[in-house]
């Protein structure tokens, strides 16, 4: 979904691959893990701007 760091080689139909054309302005970020997305959360964000919350249809989605 992402496609590569390198939007030169992100396949078309990933967001990199459809909309991004240089490695030093990337368009999107994903972490490699739970760990450091929580460490890069921290980075943007005061812990009481952060929300819990579930779309109205998540209990009929997952069990």
């Amino acid at each position: 979904m992402l496609g590569e760091t390198d939007p030169a080689k992100s396949l078309p139909g990933t967001i990199r691959g459809d909309y991004c054309i240089d490695i030093g302005r990337n368009i999107i970020h994903g972490s490699d893990s739970v760990e450091t997305a929580n460490d890069e959360i921290k980075l943007w964000f005061k812990d009481e701007e952060l929300v819990d919350w579930k779309p109205h249809n998540h209990c009929c989605v997952y069990e």
